[in-house]
């Protein structure tokens, strides 16, 4: 777990120039015609804009399939047992194991030159895309002004007794990660003793993803969500919602990462949109979209979502180390909440 800031500002102080993607590799993609694309990002979000811009600036179709981290894992994994991969391109907080199964091209493209040595596999295999930040999120109408948690031991508060949720998986956006962000608070053996006090609360455990919490929340089922997205409450804000994330420090910080399948059918569009990915026009649709960028000239659209260090924290989990912490908390999650 690391910190990056100082990384960041310098390489916003010597950004290079804007990148244009090799002609070469245009034509080469164009002949490929389509690309498919296994993400975990929301469709209507971010995969869906993300097409449409590709399509038109490059007349390459996009063929994206919606999955959790460890469907894709799974998906591919079955791809290659079975001598037909069919994803070209995948993301996902974690690329480990298919890097040890020897299912990742080693390829970066020549926009990753722009982003901070952090955002880059130094072995070749991924490049990050986006920063997801993990933070409680709360029901505005539920929640009175004035009255929003501000630290984890806010949250034993008797008020907020039947009123906590959280999805009950083995992910960085459930459970699992808020018992990280708690260690790094309090140290595992005090942490311990809070999630048992926390157990009281009688939080509500939902199976399904972080964003569907959310939505629960915003539906008044819930007042407090311990673990979401904080830019999607701020994608449902925007959109008249009663969401609002809370700065609860630390929170949690991991990458989405992309990567090429080694041996997908359409390798040279793969490429090509990995490069659009993390160039600075791709970027620009992830800000436009709410989500927390990587790219050094493209800061996100709303800066209060990315911890700065000083107001508002994070520890930071590169993917080289997300599945085994997450399987660790998980495991604490099993045994003082099941």
């Amino acid at each position: 777990m690391r910190t990056f800031k100082s990384t960041l500002m310098a390489a916003l102080l010597f950004a290079p120039m804007a990148h244009a993607a090799d002609q070469a590799l245009i034509d080469a993609a164009k002949k490929d015609g389509s690309v498919t694309w296994y993400t975990t990002q929301i469709v209507n979000q971010i995969a869906a804009p993300i097409a449409a811009a590709f399509e038109k600036k490059y007349g390459v179709k996009v063929d994206y399939v919606r999955a959790d981290n460890n469907e894709v894992i799974l998906r591919l994994n079955s791809e290659a047992k079975a001598g037909k991969i069919q994803g070209d391109l995948f993301d996902g907080t974690v690329a480990t194991s298919l890097i040890r199964d020897g299912l990742v091209l080693q390829w970066q493209p020549d926009s990753v030159k722009q982003l901070p040595k952090e955002y880059q596999d130094p072995q070749g295999y991924w490049v990050a895309t986006n920063l997801y930040v993990h933070t409680p999120g709360m029901n505005t109408s539920l929640v009175p002004k004035g009255q929003e948690p501000k630290t984890h031991a806010d949250l034993l508060d008797p008020k907020w007794k039947g009123k906590l949720v959280w999805a009950a998986r083995q992910a960085s956006s459930a459970a699992p990660g808020f018992i990280g962000s708690v260690f790094a608070d309090m140290g595992e053996e005090k942490g311990k003793i809070y999630l048992q006090e926390l157990k009281k609360q009688n939080v509500a455990a939902l199976g399904v993803s972080a964003r569907q919490v959310l939505d629960q929340v915003i539906a008044g089922e819930y007042a407090i969500a311990l673990n979401i997205f904080n830019n999607h409450a701020t994608i449902s804000a925007e959109q008249g919602a009663p969401s609002a994330w809370l700065p609860i420090n630390p929170g949690l910080a991991v990458f989405s990462i992309a990567a090429i399948t080694k041996g997908g059918p359409h390798p040279n569009a793969a490429k090509l949109l990995l490069d659009y990915l993390v160039s600075e026009e791709g970027q620009k649709v992830y800000r436009e979209a709410n989500y927390i960028t990587v790219h050094p000239n493209v800061p996100p659209k709303d800066p209060s979502l990315r911890p700065d260090g000083q107001k508002f924290k994070a520890i930071f989990v590169g993917p080289d180390e997300v599945e085994a912490k997450v399987a660790g908390w998980w495991k604490v999650y099993q045994e003082i909440f099941r």
